[in-house]
């Protein structure tokens, strides 16, 4: 069954998605009924961690310690999933019920880029800040879902650069005026930039028999980008791009580009050796939303959201080793990158809570 934008409102954390997200989001997860006395939780046919979320009906959880908790659709506990917890056994359906399935690493991808996208930057000094002359801003590209798109940010090139290099991306980028039949790009040259435009339309096309006109490839509308495959593969450009109008384009030189595809070097640490830095005196942060951490989190650990880093940077003590975590290590590695910035200490839970109940 196909679920709507609006449903995904309802659950969390889906509900703090942006709106673009929760949009695509909803073409890529779907609802299915299931009968009285099943267990839903034995219905993965694929291979892929899935977030379950209950939508009608009334289901019968069975937790590790054996004890038994009734879940009905539409209650507070149903606005979360039924099986992130890490204290599910099993279920068992007590009526006809209806549930839907969300890829658990793309959610957290969104979650991911969404929360950078909204960080909010550390506590303004009375200097006078110099206004950025982009007519996007950087919380306006990463939300465009014509570029980051779930397949981009799953399978496609950005699925290399992580999430909190972006903000940099955006800092190095230079912005050109570009003329109607400029000729950004020729078939055969060595790739040098990576582009976004910013404003116009350009055309791509490709010379595939010399005796012949080129090939109209595709247009480009304002927030596409194009140049990235010649800059990761090394090889030649596979296609001209020519400006059918005027416009702005941002671009990135390949150095900067290439920097900015490696991850970040940040120290990964495993459960025992995390527990065992605690009781030496280091300190949990738990990089998920508050809705999250208020559902489930490490005892003793204090909530600092991906995107409210930055600003409570330096109210951290520095003498202190943080370690940071969310379920996947995908948030917690761009917020100990954030911290690192920033003059703290921090560590990130290899593989997050998922991977460490």
């Amino acid at each position: 069954m196909p679920v709507a934008q609006s449903h995904l409102e309802q659950f969390e954390p889906m509900a703090k998605l942006s709106l673009g997200r929760r949009i695509e989001l909803a073409d890529l997860v779907y609802a299915e009924k299931v009968n009285k006395d099943i267990d839903p939780l034995r219905m993965n046919i694929t291979k892929a961690a899935q977030s379950i979320y209950l939508l009608k009906g009334d289901l019968e959880l069975t937790l590790f310690n054996d004890k038994k908790i009734n879940l009905r659709a539409g209650s507070p506990a149903a606005k979360f999933p039924i099986n992130n917890s890490g204290k599910v056994k099993e279920t068992k359906t007590l009526t006809d019920v209806a549930i839907m399935r969300v890829d658990t690493d793309l959610l957290d991808i969104m979650m991911t880029w969404d929360q950078i996208s909204d960080s909010k930057p550390a506590p303004a000094n009375k200097a006078e800040v110099k206004q950025t002359e982009q007519e996007r801003s950087t919380a306006d590209w990463m939300k465009d879902t014509q570029i980051f798109s779930a397949y981009n940010l799953q399978k496609g090139i950005f699925s290399h650069l992580p999430a909190v290099n972006v903000e940099e991306m955006f800092k190095r980028m230079t912005s050109i005026d570009v003329t109607a039949g400029q000729v950004i790009m020729q078939q055969g040259g060595v790739g040098d930039y990576y582009y976004l435009i910013q404003s116009g339309t350009a055309v791509v096309s490709r010379v595939v028999d010399s005796g012949q006109p080129p090939v109209i490839l595709a247009e480009l509308k304002q927030g596409r980008a194009f140049g990235e495959d010649a800059l990761i593969s090394e090889a030649k450009r596979n296609a001209t791009v020519t400006m059918k109008t005027d416009g702005k384009l941002l671009r990135l030189n390949k150095t900067d580009f290439v920097e900015l595809l490696k991850a970040p070097l940040i120290t990964q640490i495993n459960m025992p050796q995390a527990q065992q830095k605690v009781a030496e005196g280091a300190v949990w942060i738990d990089a998920r939303l508050p809705s999250e951490y208020e559902d489930e989190h490490i005892a003793g650990a204090i909530n600092i959201p991906l995107n409210e880093v930055r600003q409570h940077a330096g109210s951290l003590d520095k003498s202190k080793t943080y370690i940071v975590y969310c379920q996947t290590g995908r948030r917690s590695a761009a917020a100990a990158f954030v911290l690192t910035q920033c003059g703290v200490n921090a560590v990130v839970l290899a593989g997050g809570t998922r991977n460490n109940h």
